[in-house]
């Protein structure tokens, strides 16, 4: 792991006037470079070719001809591979970057390039990503356990038919970013899906036998956009969002005898998620929510020290009891608060009198931190 002394003897080397903020170009980079823009501070984008123009292009800051202003990216450094960023680290130290990182700069830097490679400041806590990776010892279940969070219990294939309807957690055989996803409410269910499913190409044998099974909890799911302010020692719920997933969503518009006749291909639905809406909870049931997110704040302070920095989500189901369950953590940037962009939510908005989307509540803290000069708070 590259030690935050390190890291913060980079950071003494950089101009706190000219600070820019950084991202990878995929997941929440519209979010986070929406805000660095309404906060006045420079956002540099990098992107992979064939993915590039979403930013070199549709939201490049640019002028029209009678003199508007259009987008909000100021500049995108286009690589051949997302991976290929550790190897311009040195150009973005020199352009004094505060990256922020997001789900798809871990996966596509692997978390050993994170921890031992990527020596540009990172916005948040670099070792707690590591946490989100389900095969870790200590992972986002461990830390939930010593924090005394409730989340859907892990069951053995055998013990299905006690348990009832049970999720398998497992990643796609092609898409290795997404989900192999499927539900089982008996063993038998369960040997048969599996069977299918590693016939059909979604899944494999090698990950089935390393997959997480869970107890199923049958309810709506919130996943709730918070930030931990390390200059306020205060936690904020900024934003709900909930998932719209492929081709779950669209099994669920059929009518149940519709369902029966799909054939085999089609049958059994997939999870990728495709996109977000917003959503608000009924106001007494947030203060459960608070309790969580303090819990968890508690927890990864003691466990994952410095602890949480900036913005993180709590991925929940609620049961009919209205009993909350987390069932996944985004140690960072969530992946729905590109629905907060430019607009805020209510929850951030209300609590701080003004758009506040998660974007612009990271482009705040840095902006605060370089203020108050305490830059190296709110870095790892």
């Amino acid at each position: 792991m590259i030690s935050r002394d390190e890291v913060l003897g980079i950071l003494e080397r950089y101009d706190p006037e000219r600070i820019t903020i950084g991202v990878i170009g995929s997941h929440s980079a519209l979010d986070i470079a929406d805000g660095a823009k309404e906060e006045g501070l420079p956002v540099l984008v990098v992107a992979q070719r064939g993915r590039h123009r979403t930013y070199t292009e549709y939201f490049k800051a640019r002028k029209t001809k009678d003199g508007l202003t259009k987008g909000f990216i100021d500049e995108v450094l286009v690589l051949e591979k997302f991976a290929h960023i550790v190897d311009v680290q040195e150009e973005l130290i020199k352009r004094n970057v505060i990256f922020v990182p997001n789900r798809s700069f871990v996966v596509y830097t692997g978390i050993e390039g994170v921890e031992n490679k990527f020596k540009v400041p990172l916005f948040g806590s670099r070792n707690l990503l590591r946490s989100e990776e389900r095969s870790e010892e200590k992972s986002y279940y461990w830390l939930l356990d010593k924090a005394g969070l409730p989340y859907p219990e892990e069951v053995k294939p055998e013990e299905i038919d006690d348990v009832g309807l049970v999720i398998v957690k497992l990643p796609h055989a092609k898409k290795r970013l997404e989900r192999g996803f499927f539900t089982a409410a008996s063993y038998k269910e369960f040997r048969e899906k599996a069977e299918k499913l590693i016939k059909l190409g979604v899944i494999t044998e090698e990950d089935l036998a390393k997959a997480r099974i869970e107890r199923y909890i049958i309810g709506p799911v919130f996943n709730f956009d918070f930030f931990y302010s390390p200059l306020d020692e205060d936690i904020e719920l900024l934003g709900i969002d909930w998932r719209f997933e492929t081709s779950l969503d669209g099994h669920v518009r059929l009518p149940a005898s519709q369902q029966l006749t799909l054939p085999e291909h089609q049958f059994e639905p997939e999870y990728t998620v495709t996109g977000h809406a917003s959503s608000t909870l009924r106001e007494s049931l947030l203060e459960k929510v608070f309790d969580m997110a303090e819990r968890y704040v508690e927890a990864a302070k003691k466990y994952y020290s410095p602890g949480v920095i900036g913005p993180f989500t709590l991925q929940t189901a609620v049961d009919k009891d209205l009993n909350f369950y987390i069932y996944d953590v985004a140690p960072r940037t969530g992946g729905g608060t590109n629905i907060h962009m430019a607009m805020g939510h209510p929850y951030g908005n209300s609590l701080w009198r003004m758009p506040m989307s998660t974007g612009r509540r990271v482009a705040l803290e840095i902006k605060r931190a370089i203020e108050l000069d305490e830059l190296e708070k709110v870095v790892t």
